[in-house]
């Protein structure tokens, strides 16, 4: 059975094989990928894309990679997360968003979305993110969900032929 989470104007479900054109544009697009990634070949992707189709489980340590789209099925983007110690219920939570659909609130939306469906599910205790110190877009959605700086990875990543700083953002949520 698959993932489907509802918010006030997104669908966030599980990916389907007929998601792959979408996977695809959206992991090549230089624009959407340039704090995180150089991007990757076609026949990269693909495996990456047919690994997160499999059945997931908390416990794996894999991603669960999540399709954003409307209400009316327009694609907006991919979020999801990964358990990063299952003892602890720490997640590292990411998204991509379309450059078309940038701007809009989709971000903010989609990741409270997953947070909180995280919390309910799993009883999540922290979820944290990484960015790029220069990606203030991603910077502003993770302050308004609550999320908060915790510190500095110096020339933590090697993007675009320099190395950069990251960023490390924290949640930790009140049990419940």
């Amino acid at each position: 059975m698959g993932i489907a989470l509802y918010s006030d104007r997104l669908v966030i479900r599980s990916l389907q094989y007929q998601d792959w054109d979408n996977f695809l544009s959206i992991n090549q697009d230089p624009q959407v990928n340039q704090y995180i990634r150089e991007p990757s070949t076609e026949v990269v992707l693909l495996a990456k894309f047919e690994s997160r189709l499999l059945p997931w489980s908390i416990e794996s340590g894999d991603w669960l990679t999540l399709l954003i789209e409307t209400i009316d099925g327009e694609f907006v983007g991919l979020t999801g997360f990964y358990c990063q110690d299952f003892y602890s219920k720490r997640v590292e939570v990411g998204y991509l968003l379309s450059s078309s659909m940038q701007g809009m609130g989709y971000g903010t939306e989609s990741l409270q979305t997953l947070v909180d469906w995280g919390r309910l599910q799993f009883d999540i205790h922290k979820y944290v993110a990484v960015c790029a110190q220069t990606n203030l877009p991603l910077i502003k959605v993770l302050q308004k969900v609550g999320f908060s700086l915790e510190g500095t990875f110096l020339q933590h990543t090697y993007l675009a032929g320099k190395w950069i700083d990251d960023y490390q953002f924290g949640l930790v949520l009140a049990p419940r």
